[in-house]
């Protein structure tokens, strides 16, 4: 009887102060941030005839303005203590975070050899709000500045629940991607989707969506073992 109560109140313990997300959330969430890029780039092709080869700028503004409130207002709601903190709250936190998150991916894309000057500045800015949406404000929405969470999510990769794997994995497929995608750079092919950032915005999009998709296999997964617990 002992050991049960523990039991029982270690996971009290755990879930006080989270909301719980279900792998029907999970879903919901991937297919909603899924659906934006599709809406995105359907509107950019047909009505306004652009993509990101023939206007890179123009087509990530578009996806910037469809996918950032996409972003912040989905990942919100699963906020981390919503008692101390209400959606509204984390919605600020996901706004303000966005730009910083912005600096720091622009920064390691020139430090990594991006091309720097004025013809390439607006083509920096919009790819790196896209990319901060993709990685950073999904964290921030959720975690706000919880160091040890940063730390478990993005140093150590240790994932452990449903809401982990829906930040941590499309992160990481994200800038994965962006790497893959910089690889044919700087090859003396002289192809127009070589400049930048047009192949590094359609590697980070791909390996997002990739990331999505392990997600949601890593939330089956758990949501399974979770079950199978119960019925114990």
């Amino acid at each position: 009887m002992p050991t049960t109560k523990k039991k029982k109140t270690t996971n009290q313990a755990s879930t006080v102060g989270n909301i719980s997300v279900s792998v029907s959330d999970a879903f919901l969430l991937h297919f909603l941030s899924g659906l934006g890029l599709a809406v995105s780039f359907w509107i950019a092709s047909n009505i306004y005839s652009i993509n990101l080869i023939s206007d890179p700028i123009q087509t990530l503004r578009l996806l910037c303005i469809i996918q950032i409130p996409i972003s912040i207002l989905l990942h919100s709601i699963f906020r981390h203590n919503p008692k101390q903190c209400s959606y509204w709250k984390a919605v600020v936190r996901g706004v303000v975070g966005l730009p910083v998150g912005a600096i720091l991916m622009a920064f390691g894309a020139v430090v990594l050899g991006a091309p720097v000057g004025i013809q390439f500045m607006m083509k920096t800015l919009y790819w790196s709000f896209l990319m901060s949406a993709f990685t950073f404000v999904p964290a921030v929405c959720v975690y706000g500045s919880s160091w040890m969470d940063w730390q478990r999510l993005f140093a150590y990769t240790k994932p452990i629940g449903v809401l982990d794997y829906i930040i941590c994995i499309p992160a990481h497929g994200t800038l994965i991607g962006a790497w893959l995608g910089a690889w044919p750079m700087p090859l003396d092919w002289e192809r127009p989707w070589q400049e930048w950032p047009i192949c590094v915005s359609y590697g980070a999009i791909v390996g997002y969506m990739v990331g999505m998709v392990v997600s949601m296999v890593f939330v089956l997964v758990l949501g399974r073992g979770q079950s199978h617990s119960k019925r114990e």
